[in-house]
């Protein structure tokens, strides 16, 4: 179970925004950004700091208990971004409305996670008043 403190320790270390596509709280009112398991408790992950990151209900939901995935240019088993050991900005980056991976890990963080779905890329019109 994880307790009330680490909730918000979790909340306030990424800004009240979701680690891997960068939806912030209140651009989510009707669902609160969730703290979820990077590396999940069916492969051993713990209910700590380092194992826990802020995720839109969008991104938690497609992750899931995944670790990796399949890269979409090399068809390679990868392993997914890891925000507590790896920098977004070394993995990803936004063209216009859409995110896009610059390394495999990038690539296959974003196929698993649905990041580019068309509900996403409308969300993200919408929030830039497209």
């Amino acid at each position: 179970m994880i307790d009330a403190a680490t909730r918000r320790l979790v909340r306030t270390r990424a800004g009240n925004a979701c680690e891997y596509c960068g939806l912030h709280q209140v651009h989510s009112p009707l669902a609160s950004l969730q703290v979820e398991h990077i590396i999940s408790r069916k492969h051993g992950g713990e209910d700590i700091g380092e194992n826990l990151a802020l995720a839109c209900i969008d991104c938690n939901l497609a992750k899931g208990t995944n670790i990796a995935g399949i890269d979409p240019v090399t068809r390679k088993t990868t392993e997914l971004f890891h925000p507590r050991r790896q920098q977004w900005d070394d993995h990803f980056q936004r063209v216009a409305l859409h995110i896009i991976g610059k390394t495999a890990v990038g690539r296959t963080t974003i196929e698993v996670l649905r990041i580019n779905s068309d509900e996403q890329v409308q969300l993200r019109m919408a929030l830039e008043g497209m």
